[in-house]
């Protein structure tokens, strides 16, 4: 294919991959899509094609294996089975960062979790201040939930001009928020919870914890066994989003060969290849240097810590993939006509309200309760 093409073609082939490339190297270029993504989704729901654009979410795609079937709409299988990956990522990153970061010691901790909490109280309370005694007084969980995915999205526009340490207390608050949101629906809201299947999640989650302290490394048993853990979520009547963020509390965070033991290895195998290929003439053929890139290779993977190696294989996906899918499908809200009531009923006013007032109230006063005390620190930087 590449022979029959003449040399502008292949010049301007080049230059288009190299361009998209560079811009997937772009920490904002996610952002972009995503963002993209939802000004698509919003525009699309409030013009003529609004109609055939939410019969498409609506469409249901079923997944069988032998007699059993999973039959969910496409709305439902990127909120509940996408955005679990989602969730899984982020809280890979979460893990790394409460073992070897921002969050390792206590304070660092407190402060997203206390933040987390006073954005969820705040906004809570303000909606029933104004809504108490009405019909819908008990919609109090609407303004209580951060959407992580577009939060994280924002941020990551900003790029390198926001602290490390900022995003992460932003992510690792998004995170409380979200489980606390979720625990919140399920108290609250959900009708029946299957105790069985929230016990086989928890079976499962239990071996996980215990492969974990076998030092089983091999990440395909965590994805494996995570995808029971996520179906017994989804039939016990939980999210199944929160199973992401378990299933990676279980994924190990330390590597094979310890970093003074693959210093002096890497160390041994670049003054052999170093040798061999002065020794060779520097012939690419030579078996021997072969053999040591290999071995070389071998060494950096075992260095690898599982938690790392998921990290950067799935990171583009859930940056290019998952995200925007979330966006196309969540972010098509189809105005009223009457816009204007929105501004004058109860119950909009309180999540209005409650997420642009109560959210920021809360989390700044919360986060300067707890650094005053002692009890919380702010992020570095």
């Amino acid at each position: 294919m590449e022979e029959g093409r003449t040399r502008p073609e292949r010049v301007v082939t080049q230059a288009v991959v190299q361009w998209f490339v560079r811009f997937a190297q772009v920490e904002a270029s996610g952002a972009v899509v995503m963002l993209a993504c939802a000004a698509v989704s919003l525009v699309a729901a409030n013009s003529a094609w609004s109609e055939r654009l939410f019969h498409v979410w609506g469409t249901e795609a079923s997944l069988q294996i032998g007699s059993a079937q999973l039959t969910r709409s496409i709305h439902h299988w990127i909120n509940d089975g996408l955005m679990a990956l989602f969730f899984f990522v982020v809280g890979l990153e979460i893990k790394r960062e409460l073992l070897a970061g921002e969050l390792s010691d206590r304070a660092g901790a407190a402060l997203p979790v206390a933040a987390a909490l006073g954005g969820m109280v705040m906004p809570a309370g303000i909606y029933l201040a104004l809504n108490h005694g009405r019909q819908h007084a008990h919609g109090w969980g609407v303004p209580m939930a951060t959407d992580i995915a577009f939060s994280l999205g924002v941020l990551a526009l900003l790029g390198r001009r926001v602290p490390l340490g900022l995003k992460v207390f932003l992510a690792a608050l998004a995170i409380v928020d979200d489980i606390g949101a979720i625990l919140v629906i399920a108290v609250v809201y959900t009708g029946t919870i299957a105790w069985g299947h929230l016990l086989v999640a928890g079976g499962l989650l239990l071996v996980l914890v215990i492969a974990n302290r076998a030092d089983v490394q091999r990440p395909l048993v965590y994805v494996l066994v995570g995808l029971g853990v996520w179906l017994a979520f989804l039939k016990s009547g939980l999210h199944p989003t929160l199973a992401g963020v378990l299933v990676a509390m279980t994924v190990p965070a330390h590597s094979r060969v310890p970093g003074p033991q693959f210093a002096a290895q890497a160390r041994a195998l670049i003054d052999e290849f170093e040798r061999t290929d002065r020794n060779a003439g520097a012939r690419p053929s030579n078996q021997h240097c072969k053999a040591v890139i290999e071995a070389l290779e071998h060494l950096c993977h075992l260095a690898e810590t599982p938690l790392r190696r998921i990290i950067r294989t799935l990171h583009p996906w859930v940056t290019f993939g998952i995200l925007p899918a979330f966006a196309l499908v969540n972010a098509g809200i189809a105005l009223p006509g009457r816009f204007g009531a929105v501004f004058t009923e109860p119950m909009p006013v309180g999540i209005i309200l409650g997420l642009l007032v109560g959210k920021p109230v809360g989390i700044l006063l919360a986060s300067w309760i707890v650094v005053r005390s002692g009890v919380g620190r702010l992020p570095a930087g």
